[in-house]
């Protein structure tokens, strides 16, 4: 792997899998009506394959990347998607064969420039580039109120890039002809047990555990619990994604 490679997930792949949300497929829909042919789409930086797999349900054949083994081992499997381990700056992808490149929650680890010279290398002419992230997620104030108490107890061991994220991407160098988006936002009914796991994945808790020998969601259980109530409730909980999609 290359020094650059900013690995804060292999290590809880399954984890990762099992715990992330997902998309709203309304997305997906979305970015394929922008592009005039819907033959290849790169999903870069892939993760366990959770927008591949939204994309594939659009596109004949798509190619997602990724650099973590680990992470790929998790993912889905789908007759039009084909896994490779590759880097997002490096994807060894064919000159102007893509119709639509994503990444979902992963560029702000890139090299930007690097990266957008591969993105335009890779596509068609009018092809589209669209990257999204979520940020926090929306629950009942209760819940929030402790989500966000374990958030500042872990904030201070976000990795550099999360920065990208707080700012919603609207900071994000984007160099490409914008093309204003809709408002999407993922929703799904978790119980307690689903939302401390995706808890555990955030790059700020593993980096908490290594630098204290502690685990946040040890510390936190007893105060989101209370919150939570029954465990087994499953609560309403919703993801407003922020885009930047233009053409390439």
């Amino acid at each position: 792997m290359p020094p650059a490679f900013k690995d804060h997930f292999s290590a809880r792949a399954a984890e990762y899998a099992r715990y992330r949300p997902g998309y709203p497929p309304e997305l997906f829909t979305w970015l394929a009506g922008l592009v005039e042919r819907r033959r290849v789409a790169w999903d870069c930086a892939t993760g366990n394959g959770q927008a591949a797999m939204g994309l594939a349900q659009h596109f004949a054949r798509v190619i997602a990347t990724d650099l973590s083994r680990q992470q790929l081992a998790q993912a889905a499997r789908h007759p039009r998607i084909a896994y490779c381990l590759t880097a997002a700056e490096r994807s060894g992808l064919a000159s102007a064969a893509v119709d639509l490149t994503a990444v979902g929650q992963a560029i702000h680890w890139f090299d930007f420039d690097a990266f957008y010279a591969e993105v335009r290398r890779v596509s068609r002419p009018g092809a589209v580039i669209a990257v999204w992230t979520y940020h926090r997620l929306e629950a009942a104030p209760e819940v929030y109120a402790a989500l966000t108490r374990f958030r500042a107890r872990v904030e201070s061991h976000w990795p550099p890039e999360r920065k990208w994220v707080e700012e919603r991407y609207r900071t994000l160098p984007f160099p490409f002809a914008e093309i204003e988006a809709p408002d999407f936002a993922h929703e799904e009914d978790w119980d307690l047990e689903r939302l401390m796991g995706y808890l555990g994945t955030w790059s700020a808790s593993s980096r908490y555990r290594a630098a204290t020998g502690r685990d946040p969601l040890e510390e936190a259980a007893d105060e989101v619990a209370a919150a939570w109530g029954d465990p087994q409730l499953p609560r309403p909980l919703r993801w407003p994604l922020h885009l930047r999609v233009g053409r390439v």
